[in-house]
């Protein structure tokens, strides 16, 4: 019984320190990755609490008549697209944080949100940039005045939340490219048994 847990414990061993070896280095090499994309979820969140809050904020009252971001439907819905990304940045850089092995379902869940979000918040911004336009510029064909003129202050405060919007597009299409490396660098496609099976080539001889 010694000899033979002796020989069998110095078969396993060299095994074990590889295996050990080869999870550290794994763990070593996704540590400071976690890292930089926890920081990279929660950057877009703080953004978009940013914009959020100042187009909330967004109401100016003159003698031309008052005027709030919830009379066009385009900054109400910069407000819940914001309100949302900035929800799931926090949820997914808690998920990212934690120190748990990627799994395939995982990486696809990721890819498929963050490519949502990307689109969902880029929507907002480019309709919040062309409604500014209008309000700037005018449109005499839809009798669209330049409200500008008169709301001035509303509309820098409009354009600075803007801004800040397609920062955090800018954010979210880093996130949709790292979360596209993770999944198709770490998994490949599916199999394919008997690729040839069924396929035939018909051949015509002169």
């Amino acid at each position: 019984m010694d000899k033979g847990s002796k020989v069998g414990g110095a078969g396993s061993s060299p095994m074990g320190l590889m295996g050990s070896t080869t999870d550290e280095k794994e763990e070593a090499a996704s540590s400071p990755m976690r890292t930089a994309e926890t920081i990279l979820r929660l950057v877009p969140m703080a953004l978009c609490i940013s914009a959020l809050v100042l187009m909330l904020k967004n109401s100016q009252t003159n003698d031309f008549g008052s005027l709030s971001y919830s009379d066009l439907c385009a900054f109400r819905y910069l407000v819940h697209a914001n309100g949302i990304c900035a929800g799931y940045s926090l949820l997914s850089a808690v998920i990212v944080a934690m120190p748990r092995p990627s799994t395939m379902s995982k990486a696809w869940t990721f890819f498929f949100l963050d490519q949502v979000l990307t689109y969902i918040i880029l929507a907002a911004a480019a309709v919040s940039v062309e409604v500014l336009y209008l309000a700037r510029k005018g449109d005499t064909s839809i009798t669209w005045s330049a409200v500008c003129v008169s709301f001035g202050g509303f509309c820098h405060k409009a354009t600075a939340s803007a801004i800040i919007t397609f920062a955090v597009v800018a954010c979210y299409i880093l996130l949709s490219l790292l979360s596209s490396y993770k999944l198709f660098s770490r998994f490949s496609a599916p199999a394919i048994s008997n690729p040839g099976k069924g396929i035939e080539i018909a051949g015509f001889q002169g």
